[in-house]
């Protein structure tokens, strides 16, 4: 049997030196959950402390609040921008 991924929206952040960090990784940051390094990023994640680079990774914000990191590749063929609203 073949399954397919049901359309999830989730927040991401390309991890890299020029662009702000968003304020949900910020607030991850001051709960202790994320480690700002130089041009690395360390995340507590269920599966252990998972270590995310600069210009290497994307940041995931998921569907219940988890962060962890995933390689841009990965990433690109994955996911897909989405029109945000303004309501």
């Amino acid at each position: 049997m073949k399954y397919r991924k049901k359309p999830v929206i989730i927040d991401a952040w390309f991890m890299d030196l020029w662009s702000e960090k968003p304020d949900w990784l910020i607030e991850a940051n001051a709960r202790g959950d994320v480690e700002f390094g130089n041009y690395n990023m360390w995340i507590n994640t269920p599966e252990g402390t998972m270590k995310a680079s600069c210009g290497c990774d994307y940041i995931i914000r998921g569907v219940h609040g988890e962060i962890y990191p995933c390689k841009k590749d990965i990433f690109e063929e994955t996911y897909e921008p989405v029109e945000e609203s303004h309501e």
